[in-house]
């Protein structure tokens, strides 16, 4: 299937109106324990395809029925016979893009969805007219066929290249699913620019954040959707850009991974990805060398030697963290306790890596504030609850008109 071509369903899974659904919810993906299982189970570490991926418009008019084609690595051209109404995904990045095109409540599997739609409703808080549900749905880190099939969806919102990746799943099992139940549409190793499966690596491209988020736009036919948000993303990253300190001024920081402290987890705020879609355009100063590779373990003598004036804590804003006990775990260490974010209060809570726009437009202003106070508005010291409530002239974008184009009133 990686070498085709052309990649097209032969099942017609709708049979009614092309109705967009006008009601919307909130996805992604990261964090501590269940972010890292992600992470690390995927894949090897160095990048594959370098060329540039096109973000052509590739879809057809859907109208009265009609079929369309939409384009992306590693699937190639994929037909739909209608806008998807039930959506399979394993991660948080494809969820929040369905959840950003008002079909949030359509999704029927993540991974770790419990754990997930905790996190990401610590977000949708503020989003008024905006909800989210995502309990108890499959969870589907490692899905079965027995299970797609029960399922039923009219998409697999999902990298068939990182099912493969599993090694339960043969080139057979997944074009048996793309041809009995619904097509596979997603893109996965562009998260660190990873090496896919060895029989994939000819047909994979890397893409940002942005530009898969447009493909999936496409599939639901919802470009407007995405050109509305994707001015609001535009509009925020000038507005950064254009007040960063020099390059001089700027801290050194660190995304960490703290779910114990035994094991923490380094990853670099400048390594390309949609991973650090909300750190790379910062431009922060890397707390690390050159040689320091993302994801690694340290302890806090390698902090300690690194000396971060910023420390970002993924996962930090779930409900079941608790942020008081993870800045009093560096405190009371002999070590960390000198490192120089721990002694000027500089440890923050972060979300989530695995990010869709929505979560990105919100990861973006809080770490703007957390790195940058004196341009952008500080961030509070956050110990629990809701994304903070930010006065409305300290905000980087507008929440309203979020939330008016993902219900559709725009």
């Amino acid at each position: 299937m990686a070498k085709k071509e052309q990649s097209a369903t032969r099942r017609t899974y709708l049979k009614s109106g092309l109705a967009v659904a006008a009601g919307g919810l909130l996805a992604g993906c990261t964090g501590t324990s269940g972010e890292e299982t992600t992470t690390d189970s995927e894949s090897t570490a160095t990048a594959t395809s370098t060329s540039e991926p096109t973000t052509e418009q590739t879809t057809e008019s859907a109208d009265d029925g009609d079929s369309y084609t939409v384009s992306m690595a590693p699937m190639g051209n994929v037909e739909f016979d209608g806008v998807p109404e039930t959506i399979f995904t394993r991660l948080t990045h494809h969820a929040g893009m369905a959840f950003a095109l008002g079909h949030g409540d359509a999704v029927n599997a993540m991974h770790a969805p419990d754990y997930y739609d905790a996190l990401w409703n610590q977000f949708v808080a503020r989003l008024d007219g905006v909800s989210l549900d995502w309990s108890g749905l499959y969870s589907s880190w490692e899905p079965t066929k027995e299970k797609l099939y029960e399922l039923d969806s009219d998409v697999h919102l999902a990298d068939p290249a990182s099912v493969a990746a599993l090694g339960s799943w043969g080139e057979e099992d997944l074009e048996e699913i793309e041809q009995n139940v619904a097509p596979w549409f997603g893109n996965t190793f562009s998260d660190r620019h990873q090496s896919p499966p060895e029989e994939w690596a000819d047909d994979y491209e890397y893409y940002t954040l942005w530009q898969i988020f447009e493909k999936v736009a496409q599939v639901f036919q919802a470009e407007a959707r995405y050109d509305a948000l994707a001015t609001v993303h535009d509009d925020l990253v000038q507005t950064i850009s254009s007040n960063l300190p020099p390059k001089d001024e700027r801290p050194t920081a660190v995304m960490l991974g703290t779910s114990d402290f035994e094991t923490i987890y380094a990853y670099d705020a400048n390594h390309p990805g949609y991973l650090t879609a909300h750190t790379r355009p910062l431009g922060v100063q890397t707390a690390f060398g050159d040689d320091f590779e993302s994801g690694s373990t340290v302890d806090f003598e390698t902090l300690l030697e690194a000396d971060p004036d910023v420390i970002l804590s993924l996962g930090g804003m779930h409900p079941t963290t608790d942020m008081v006990a993870t800045r009093k775990a560096f405190n009371d260490d002999p070590v960390g306790s000198k490192i120089s974010a721990v002694k000027n209060g500089r440890i923050h809570a972060q979300g989530a890596r695995y990010q869709g726009p929505i979560l990105n437009l919100f990861q973006i202003e809080m770490t703007a504030k957390q790195l940058y106070p004196d341009q952008f508005g500080a961030w509070p010291t956050y110990e629990e609850g809701p994304y903070p409530e930010i006065p409305v002239e300290e905000q980087l974008f507008d929440r309203q008109r979020v939330a008016d184009i993902i219900n559709g009133d725009f």
